[in-house]
């Protein structure tokens, strides 16, 4: 059985366990392509931003009206390249990015074609060549570095990180012993190479605008031609590269399953022209969430009931992946997949040890309840139970059963304390199990006496006939018990006091939610108190109300009316009939009219053939007319 306190030793174990799990896992690098497609849809969930982010770029692609207005292969000859330099440079671009390899000479016989895109270069004094191929930090671009650096040029390198499944997320400050291409192309426009801070372990987050075609563009074609408007790309870094499909320079971003490459590389220069908005969580920040979602389970556990904890735990899952969407927006990069695997394998666990818990705790009550009501009746209400017992209850109509021994309490002081007990016990083990056998539930022993009742809690028309019939059977029990007593030594036995009440109670639980008794309360119980307690000094043991014969099926012909009674707390008299002890009632004429003053109102719900029948039977109990029916 798990108690309170080891249930929560439980709780924290498996927490730990699980959530140590989690930090190996994450300290090795596990579920990172999980985690990085989480930010993937962050960024479909924030959307485009807005033009000022992205005011300083443009991109001049080689698309399919180019392709459609020049009638060119690809590549162009580079006076073609040349040309859009010189349109460019003359309409005040900033820096002119040609994300388009110049590393090999042109063949013959358009030699000349290269001369003249030096010219161009030189001539514009502002731009940055692309290229794939390093050699130790050298390069072959226009025939070698020292080329460019007579052009004015700049050389960055056009490659990207890959991530495991092949996307593009994050660009290098330099590869292959070169800046990159956009950090070239940021250090030519402001002067001042970005710090190599911003870039923690060599790389940073590419701060996506949106899908493709969100940074402005503008055909090859028409640059070439002068048809546009100069100032789309005055005073700003200007990317020249292909986005027609055909020439397989797409890939899958963060963004988009296929970005052309000078998309991407606009997007980056973009980053960095914004001061490097995306950044991720610091570990210490990472390994803290770890540690907060994988214990906040049992730690709600402490405090609420396992369904409440649970569904807390649940809800703080949510708010932290929109906290997480929040954060995002904001520039920040927090983890999601490694604190909800922690949180939810700690609410697996808790769910777990609850279960178990709650088995164990039902299998407890089972063993407790069964000891106060029949297997039967024990089976039904745990059934009814479902959650676990609840404070509170319902109303119904149930028969009341309160019992005492007459004089226990100066015997017991005769005889030793162990003595004392195993009579006792030996008496309401003998109470108890007619009490039992007649599906009546045992509500509480006290001392010697007993409280029980029949039709609650679970519910059943024939109450009254079975508590009758068990205080019957309990008075035979009596005297098999008073017979051991004479053996024993312990004189010449007891007498016992009953008292039997029919109305409306409140069955349930009372107390608290860490001490719960079952009970039936309400005036119907006052009043068979206080009938068992009216049998003193009479020569009845067994009293029962007007409302228990009135709904018994039949008419007992071994009572007598005793007389109306005043009760204590309430303000009508009680009608009370009492047990003859010893009456030969087989002898009787069931045809006989009731004795004088044993019931002065005739029942008139009974034809006169059941009456009969129901008077012949009236000196059974209700088992042996049972068994006499199944004979």
């Amino acid at each position: 059985m798990l108690s309170g306190k080891r249930k929560t030793w439980w709780l924290f174990g498996l927490s730990a366990f699980t959530t140590s799990l989690v930090i190996l896992l994450w300290a090795l690098g596990g579920m990172r392509t999980l985690e990085l497609s989480t930010v993937d849809q962050r960024f479909a969930f924030r959307g485009t931003l807005d033009t000022s982010y992205y005011k300083d770029v443009v991109l001049v692609e080689i698309d399919d009206k180019t392709f459609a207005d020049l009638e060119l292969r690809f590549p162009f000859r580079r006076n073609v390249q040349a040309k859009v330099i010189d349109r460019l440079a003359d309409a005040g671009a900033k820096v002119i990015v040609e994300d388009i390899q110049y590393t090999e000479p042109s063949l013959a016989p358009y030699e000349d074609d290269d001369y003249v895109l030096a010219e161009s270069i030189t001539n514009a004094g502002n731009v940055v060549l692309a290229t794939t191929e390093t050699d130790n930090g050298e390069t072959n671009v226009m025939g070698g570095d020292e080329n460019v650096k007579a052009m004015n040029a700049t050389v960055g390198n056009a490659r990207f990180p890959y991530d495991a499944d092949a996307t593009i997320r994050r660009f290098n400050r330099v590869r292959g012993g070169i800046p990159t291409l956009p950090v070239a192309a940021t250090t030519r426009a402001t002067g001042k190479a970005p710090p190599a801070s911003d870039f923690p372990h060599g790389s940073a987050w590419i701060n996506f605008a949106g899908g493709p075609r969100t940074i402005p563009r503008i055909s090859f074609s028409d640059v070439l031609n002068g048809k546009f408007n100069k100032n789309e790309v005055k005073g700003k870094i200007v990317v020249v590269g292909a986005t027609n499909d055909t020439l397989q320079d797409t890939h899958r971003t963060s963004s988009a399953k296929a970005m052309p490459g000078p998309e991407i590389h606009a997007n980056s220069i973009a980053t960095i022209l914004n001061f490097f908005p995306m950044s991720k969580a610091p570990w210490i920040v990472v390994l803290l969430l770890i540690l907060l979602f994988g214990f906040m389970e049992p730690l709600l556990n402490l405090r609420r009931a396992p369904r409440t904890a649970f569904l807390i735990s649940l809800s703080g899952g949510i708010v932290y992946v929109a906290a997480a969407m929040w954060a995002f927006n904001l520039g920040y990069i927090l983890p999601i997949t490694f604190p909800l695997i922690a949180l939810g394998l700690s609410m697996i666990a808790s769910l777990g040890v609850n279960f178990l818990s709650a088995a164990f705790e039902k299998e407890r009550v089972r063993n407790e309840f069964a000891r106060f009501a029949p297997d039967s009746v024990v089976d039904q209400v745990l059934d009814e139970a479902g959650d676990g017992n609840k404070l509170g209850g319902k109303r119904v109509t149930a028969t009341l059963l309160f019992s005492d021994l007459r004089g226990f309490t100066s015997f017991s002081e005769k005889l030793e304390p162990e003595e004392v007990i195993a009579t006792l016990n030996d008496y309401l083990t003998e109470m108890s199990e007619a009490i039992l056998d007649h599906h009546g539930t045992l509500v509480s022993f006290m001392g010697d006496g007993i409280m029980a009742v029949f039709g609650a809690p679970v519910e059943v028309d024939d109450h009254a006939d079975r508590a009758l019939a068990a205080a019957r059977e309990m008075l035979d029990r009596m005297h098999g018990f008073n017979a051991r007593m004479k053996e024993a030594g312990r004189g010449d036995g007891f007498k016992m006091g009953i008292g039997l009440n029919t109305g409306p109670v409140m069955s349930g639980n009372v107390g608290s939610e860490r001490r719960l008794e079952y009970t039936a309360i309400g005036d119907t119980t006052n009043t068979a108190a206080r009938l068992e307690g009216m049998t003193k000094g009479t020569k009845y043991q067994l009293y029962i109300s007007a409302e228990t014969r009135d709904a018994l099926s039949y008419v007992p012909n071994d009572f007598e009316f005793v007389e109306e009674m005043t009760v204590r707390g309430r303000d009508a008299k009680l009608r009370v009939w009492g047990l003859v002890d010893g009456e030969d009632v087989s002898a009787l004429d069931p045809a006989e009219p009731l004795k004088p003053g044993e019931d002065p109102t005739p029942r008139t719900d009974l034809d006169a053939d059941l009456l009969i029948e129901r008077r012949l039977c009236s000196s059974l109990s209700l088992r042996d007319r049972d068994e006499r029916n199944h004979a």
